[in-house]
């Protein structure tokens, strides 16, 4: 059987496949579902090891394009989806949080592979939905940020294997309130379905630029404390948070398992650095649900980042120490 793994990005010739994705959504709209109803599972959302390494696929739906150098790297849909599905397939990841759209087509492309004699490549990988993307990048409302994607009970009739959301908070901004109520509405939803509930809060401050996120221990460590009291329940919280300096302070603020978020900007090396230091500081910091670094490195192939991630997260290679 071949397999995406044996083949570089460039030498890929998927033209026809989407030619096909296209033809199968005006023809059978109700594919992707009827996939992902049938869609092997697996039996819990972490790895046998308690780990967890998810890619992330949101970006495009808060209007955030840019990797490297290029402000309209993810425009290119066709491209997007390339990357996605080889990593997956070459089980360099334990699965991939997105938007609804991105999770159908790739639910859909999965279909036609498996019709090809090409692996199944969402057999066993963790489906997580984004549910909001709402909060526009440069926008005046960007830290109002509600439900704009489905709701956990749909979510749910899809057998997606949890949901996440961003919790931005910038203490001069009141609209962020109104963010923090979503959320609660969002995670007593999910409580409901037992549905896993990713949620990712960053204390921000407004620049020229646009808002930045505070990484230091302070903040973030404040921060956590007010996520993990949102809703009827902790009991299916998982946080993603960034790494930072003295990061083992922000872990000791919580007993809720934590997966590390990428750097914007940083180089190969220094991501897959913080991932090792984020991994040993705090016994609770069980993974990674990164994005760009790994779909968009510079001058490197996905599959070889992103198994370079796998390793760090799931073989504890370069940690100080082991943990359970």
């Amino acid at each position: 059987m071949p397999s995406l793994r044996t083949l570089r990005h460039q030498e890929i010739q998927f033209g026809r496949i989407f030619e096909e994705l296209t033809q199968l959504r005006l023809q059978d709209p109700d594919r992707a579902l009827q996939v992902a109803v049938k869609r092997r599972r697996r039996r819990q959302i972490s790895a046998p090891d308690s780990r967890l390494h998810i890619l992330t696929a949101d970006h495009p739906a808060r209007r955030v394009l840019r990797a490297n150098s290029d402000p309209l790297a993810m425009a290119d849909r066709e491209d997007f989806l390339t990357r996605l599905m080889r990593v997956l397939s070459a089980d360099a990841a334990d699965g991939v949080m997105a938007t609804m759209d991105v999770l159908e087509e790739l639910l859909l492309l999965n279909d036609l592979m498996e019709q090809k004699g090409l692996p199944a490549f969402l057999d066993e990988k963790v489906m997580i939905v984004s549910l909001n993307r709402g909060g526009l990048n440069g926008t005046r409302w960007e830290l109002n940020d509600p439900v704009t994607g489905p709701h956990p009970a749909h979510c749910h009739a899809w057998k997606m294997d949890g949901v996440k959301m961003l919790l931005r908070v910038a203490d001069d901004d009141e609209s962020c309130l109104q963010t923090m109520q979503h959320c609660a509405e969002a995670i007593m939803q999910a409580n409901q379905f037992k549905l896993p509930f990713f949620l990712e809060p960053l204390p921000v401050v407004r620049t020229e630029a646009g808002f930045a996120v505070k990484k230091n221990a302070e903040s973030l460590a404040q921060l956590v404390g007010v996520a993990t009291a949102l809703g009827d329940s902790s009991r299916n919280l998982w946080l993603k948070l960034p790494y930072c300096e003295n990061f083992t302070r922000v872990a000791q603020s919580t007993t809720a398992p934590i997966l590390l978020v990428g750097s914007e900007g940083s180089n190969t090396e220094e991501f897959l650095q913080e991932i090792r230091s984020g991994m040993s500081a705090h016994h609770n910091v069980r993974g990674a649900m990164v994005g760009r670094n790994v779909l968009y490195p510079k001058d490197e192939d996905p599959i070889d980042v992103a198994t370079s991630v796998h390793e760090v997260v799931h073989k504890a290679q370069g940690l100080e120490g082991e943990f359970s």
